[in-house]
């Protein structure tokens, strides 16, 4: 029986990138050995095993079948027979595919194996699969353009990308969860240039499937991508400021159906619709000689926001809008008037028979919120 330390490690450590997460395989062992030598499995459909002090994940080396539709549609099979190299072939990318041995004492020992040249296309800067098996797995698309968003100075490669045009004519994208399309997407959204991720979707011709109707025409566009590459530049990596930015010009209505269609958290979704809605806000302002907001108009967006109670997420709404250029100081100090009220002075100013009426005391409180709005706009 052999250990070995297996893909994104082997990759991290060759780029001089902190390793996370190690991936350990096991060749020439079998169910009973592992468990004899204190091993606890926790696999559902391969054998994967718990190492006994550390509880770090060790796999028996494994082969696989496609026997149906979609990434979860295969068979395994784990053998003490199945060598390294088979198990490596199974993997997406020939810079995942390099291994090395794990020794008695935890440390990685003797020469990085690569038998499918993983660091030759690591030099290179180059995505290329390993086998023809690649097309059989529609997640792996997602997974390349992920990777592309993370490691932007690869290219993938013609060989790779003819793979993942196939998965998308096989219409085998429609067999992913939506909670597996959204992770993979958020990953892509969070990392170093998130645009890279898109355009390898559109090469893939997998945007029309994927992402909402309107941005995949916007992305079409090169205008568009050299805008919007600079808003994702300019916003955090945060997932809520990335995903407001690229859904920006979309209404909100599509970006509620989109987000319902991937599982989008509902925090991320909201953030998203409301700063498309403020967007709206902005260019309808907009007129010959500047910007000029309408208080009632400014004080509907708020009350959508809901920046009274949750000050924060409006404080994140109008940070991202400053930091990608758009003309907000009138709306940031026309909160802060508007949030610096007594509410409860504007209540005792109600007449106490009418303080029992919601509507009435909802209309003072409105009131008193446009005319420091008002107040703010005007100066």
């Amino acid at each position: 029986m052999k250990i070995y330390a297996v893909g994104g490690a082997i990759r991290d450590t060759l780029m001089g990138l902190p390793v996370h997460d190690i991936d350990y395989v096991v060749v020439g062992s079998s169910v009973e050995e592992m468990i004899a030598q204190g091993y606890r499995p926790v696999g559902k459909d391969f054998p994967v095993f718990l190492h006994p002090d550390t509880q770090a994940e060790y796999a028996l080396a494994r082969t696989e079948r496609k026997t149906g539709k979609g990434y979860k549609g295969f068979m395994f099979y784990a053998d003490p027979t199945v060598t390294l190299e088979q198990d490596l072939e199974r993997r997406d990318l020939t810079i995942n595919a390099m291994a090395q041995e794990v020794g008695a004492d935890g440390k990685w020992v003797g020469p990085i194996l690569d038998p499918y040249n993983g660091q030759q296309d690591l030099a290179a800067r180059v995505f290329r699969h390993v086998s023809d098996a690649f097309a059989e797995d529609p997640l792996r698309l997602l997974r390349i353009a992920r990777f592309a968003a993370r490691f932007p100075e690869f290219t993938v490669a013609p060989e790779t990308m003819a793979a993942l045009q196939a998965i998308v004519q096989s219409n085998e994208l429609s067999a992913l969860s939506a909670e597996r399309i959204w992770q993979e997407l958020a990953r892509g959204f969070t990392a170093d240039k998130p645009m890279r991720m898109f355009q390898v979707l559109l090469d893939a011709d997998a945007a029309r499937v994927l992402l909402p109707a309107t941005l995949t025409s916007h992305l079409a566009k090169e205008e568009f991508r050299g805008q919007l590459i600079a808003h994702l530049h300019a916003a955090d990596n945060r997932i809520e400021d990335r995903c407001g930015v690229t859904l920006m010009h979309l209404p909100a209505s599509e970006i509620r159906s989109w987000a319902e269609c991937v599982k989008m958290p509902n925090e991320v979704r909201d953030f998203s619709e409301i700063f498309s809605e403020l967007n709206v806000l902005i260019e309808k302002s907009v007129n010959d000689v500047g910007i000029s907001y309408q208080p009632a108009d400014i004080l509907a967006w708020f009350n959508r926001a809901d920046v009274w109670r949750k000050p924060e997420r409006g404080n994140a709404l109008l940070n991202l809008a400053k930091r990608i250029g758009l003309n907000v100081s009138a709306l940031i100090s026309a909160m802060q008037n508007a949030q610096s009220l007594n509410t409860a002075s504007i209540i005792e100013s109600v007449p106490a028979d009418q303080r029992s009426n919601g509507e009435r005391i909802r209309s003072a409180v409105d009131a008193a919120r446009l005319l420091a709005i008002t107040t703010a706009v005007s100066i």
